[in-house]
């Protein structure tokens, strides 16, 4: 029975302490001060005073290390912790404090002027008596700072408005700072006056957002509460003080067009920064009658200066941020005694306490992106564009009704060269950036094409940690506006206009590399639609290789293909799109692997540097390189082959075992796009038909794909496929991938047009013969 009262005993002690620790931030941050001041001896606490003021801190860990406290370097103090005192010839602190009433701990507090008026009001009979009270005791200092006028108006009338001045600091019952919970309210020994009590995770513990200095004095009959102002009385709600005050007269008429007015009427601990009428005067009028004129932006515009818990000056003693009702963040911090909004300081009043909340007076109104036109939403790293888009007149196409997408790069991205460029041409470099809907971060998908104002098409790549468009890839910082997404872009995009072959046939630098391409029969990947990335060697990857060299590659397709389809891989890699410094890889067409890495902004390719990146085709990609590739692990079997590729490659070690030969790759890895006619049996004069199809329409025949040998006894049918230039056979051909198919169909007298995506073998019938259907692709 022992046992288990004392396992239930223990238990409840854990629980109770659990739960007094999970909200006594003052005492976490009062232990790790004695923590810091052991070397001074026994119950000693550091503490940081701002330098220049008498304001002093027990300081969390951030304030601690950076010896500073709002910006402003603090110096470190020891003291005495709250309950003990000094000896004569002793280190420390290792006596206890004498307990007393509560007139006499404010004595002991060094709270002597609330002491003195306790005594002239004749409030000292009662702190003296029999009780159990909370004093929350202005300081010296808040005395000597409360406003002279109603310092005088207290002095003159002890008896009656002095006397429940201090009765408003009382509370009827022991409060020590753990009972003093976050968002409580407590009610005073005057008039049941609200004292509203906020316990922060710093530490710091307000009543009506007076800071608690000196915490915990216990008395004999209460406890004793040092604070850093004289409480006023708190009765009316924001809503009641905004419109009684004629200086928030435009935040007044802004709150009732939003409706929003009516909340901060309501129940709740809320904190608004209130923007006064000279802050909105200096909004641009246009500006300011559009968001005043759209119920959402101006809702947006005012929920945007209500956070939704109650911040008192005294309790930020660092930047933090917060939620505000409209959705977005707010950070809120200090420069020593003024605060600051997003790191400005604009807070020309502070601590108005109503019953459900504090007001601060801001002279600059805080305007959300979501209040925003999306060309307002440019921060400093994008005016070029944004001044552009202005200039060129481009912003008055963006209408308030209409819904856009800007992407815009940062002002580094354009050069001289680009801002001297003609208008004409600048202005459509432009309107590339700015895509005709509203696409949010979240909404964009690889493949995705998105169209912009000038009609052009853009291709989304996503990547394992990049997004990019075309060429360019995002960086931090879209928002999201009234009308529209910005999207932030390290370079200027550029659609592309050209296939990978054009763009090799049209640069000097390639027509080595472009004639082997050709020579293998590789062009025609190159033309076709497709996602590729090509790894293009310029002249220079070829010095040494002479004519002979050059037939003898030829001559071997095999070895060629495998040399060149080790430069192309399956999908659009963009080079800024890769994650800096982590290696990728990819698997070539050939089958080997390429090893690609971005260090400090260049592109490695099997730790060769790519000498220019992202010259964007219409099918894919190209990066330049100055060497030629080859797989490490692909062994040379020929002589003359091996001599050829060691003047060429001088990065790596090639391997030779005698008589290896190349795979054979065959061209089924791409889609290419096929023509053929479908001839049906219904008539006798189908042969006529095939044979003017053929002189008239055919001028390649590039598969026969299946038939039964019918139609092909015909001796001129045959003389005309032969004369197309190429082999036909009765072997059914399966085409792999999904071609684009141009079908024609003739019965009889009726041609049909119809598009097929596969085509299929040849199905015969149960004696072995095939239908009597034939098919002839040809382009």
């Amino acid at each position: 029975m022992k046992i288990f009262f004392l396992f239930t005993f223990s238990t409840f002690l854990l629980s109770a302490f659990e739960q007094a620790t999970a909200s006594a931030h003052y005492d976490k941050i009062l232990t790790h001060s004695r923590i810091r001041a052991r070397d001074q001896g026994p119950n000693v606490c550091a503490l940081q005073q701002v330098m220049g003021t008498k304001k002093k801190y027990f300081s969390t860990c951030r304030n601690w290390y950076q010896g500073a406290i709002c910006g402003k370097k603090a110096t470190v103090l020891y003291e005495c912790c709250p309950g003990y005192m000094k000896m004569d010839g002793t280190r420390g602190c290792p006596a206890v404090a004498p307990i007393d009433h509560v007139y006499g701990t404010l004595g002991i507090v060094g709270a002597t002027s609330t002491q003195q008026y306790s005594d002239i009001s004749k409030l000292r009979e009662e702190i003296e008596g029999r009780g159990s009270f909370t004093f929350f005791a202005p300081s010296n200092e808040a005395w000597e700072q409360l406003n002279s006028e109603i310092h005088r108006n207290l002095v003159d009338n002890v008896n009656i408005e002095l006397y429940n001045a201090l009765h408003h600091h009382m509370v009827n019952k022991r409060m020590l700072t753990k009972d003093l919970k976050n968002g409580m309210t407590l009610v005073s020994m005057y008039n049941d006056q609200k004292l509203l009590i906020n316990h922060y995770p710093n530490g710091v513990v307000t009543v009506n957002c007076a800071r608690i200095i000196h915490g915990n004095q216990i008395a004999t009959n209460g406890v004793v509460h040092v604070i850093d102002r004289v409480l006023t009385a708190v009765g009316n709600t924001i809503q009641d003080f905004i419109e009684v005050e004629d200086d928030l007269s435009s935040l007044r008429a802004a709150a009732i067009t939003s409706d929003v007015l009516d909340i901060l009427g309501r129940p709740g601990h809320y904190t608004l920064f209130a923007p006064t009428n000279e802050a909105f005067e200096r909004l641009p009028r246009g500006v300011l009658e559009r968001i005043m004129g759209d119920k959402v932006a101006s809702e947006a515009l005012v929920k945007f200066h209500i956070l939704n818990t109650l911040q008192c000056s005294e309790a930020i003693t660092g930047g933090a941020v917060y939620e505000t009702l409209e959705g977005n963040t707010v950070e809120v911090g200090c420069d020593g005694e003024s605060l600051t909004v997003n790191g400005v300081k604009m807070v020309k009043r502070k601590d108005i306490v109503t019953s459900n909340g504090v007001i601060h007076l801001i002279d600059e109104v805080l305007i959300p992106d979501s209040a925003k036109q999306v060309i307002e939403l440019g921060g400093a790293q994008q005016t070029t564009f944004t001044d552009l888009v202005a200039q060129l007149g481009l912003a008055s196409s963006l209408r308030p009704e209409g819904q856009y997408t800007l992407l815009a790069p940062l002002n580094g991205a354009f050069s001289d060269d680009t801002l001297r460029m003609d208008q004409r041409l600048l202005k459509t470099i432009l309107q590339n950036h700015i895509i005709k809907v509203k696409v949010g971060l979240n909404e964009l998908y690889n493949g995705q094409e998105l169209e912009t104002i000038g009609g052009k098409l853009l291709r989304v790549f996503v990547y394992r940690t990049a997004v990019c468009i075309e060429n360019s890839c995002m960086v931090r910082g879209s928002k999201e506006g009234r009308n529209g997404f910005i999207h932030i872009f390290r370079q200027i995009i550029n659609p592309a206009e050209k296939t990978l072959h054009e763009m090799l046939r049209n640069d000097k630098r390639f027509s080595v590399f472009l004639s082997l391409v050709k020579a293998a029969d590789l062009d025609d990947v190159l033309s076709r639609p497709g996602e590729w990335t090509l790894f293009v060697p310029t002249n220079d990857a070829f010095k040494g290789l002479t004519d002979d060299d050059k037939d003898i590659l030829i001559r071997d397709k095999n070895a060629l293909r495998n040399i060149l389809l080790y430069h192309l891989t399956q999908g659009v890699f963009i080079g800024s799109g890769f994650e800096p410094g982590v290696t990728n890889i990819l698997k070539t067409i050939q089958g080997g692997k390429l090893y690609l890495k971005t260090v400090n902004d260049t592109l490695l390719v099997n730790e060769l540097k790519s000498r220019e990146s992202d010259l964007m085709a219409t099918n894919g990609v190209i990066h330049v390189i100055d060497k030629l590739l080859y797989p490490a692990d692909l062994p040379v079997g020929n002589d003359q082959l091996l001599t050829i590729l060691k003047k060429l490659i001088k990065y790596i070690q090639i391997k030779f075992v005698r008589d290896s030969t190349f795979k054979e790759i065959p061209l089924t890895f791409y889609s290419p796009e096929i023509k053929y006619t479908r001839i049906t049996a219904g008539g006798s004069d189908n042969e006529e038909k095939l044979k003017k199809l053929l002189e008239e329409e055919v001028t390649k025949v590039t598969k026969f794909i299946e038939g039964d040998g019918h139609l092909l006894e015909d001796e001129e049918i045959k003389r005309l496929l032969q004369g197309a230039g190429t082999e036909y056979t009765k072997v059914t051909k399966v085409i792999e991938g999904e071609p684009q198919i141009i079908e024609r169909e003739i019965k009889k007298v009726h041609l049909e047009e119809a598009p097929v995506r596969r085509v299929q073998p040849t199905r015969r019938t149960q004696g072995g013969a095939a239908r009597r259907r034939t098919r002839l692709a040809y382009s």
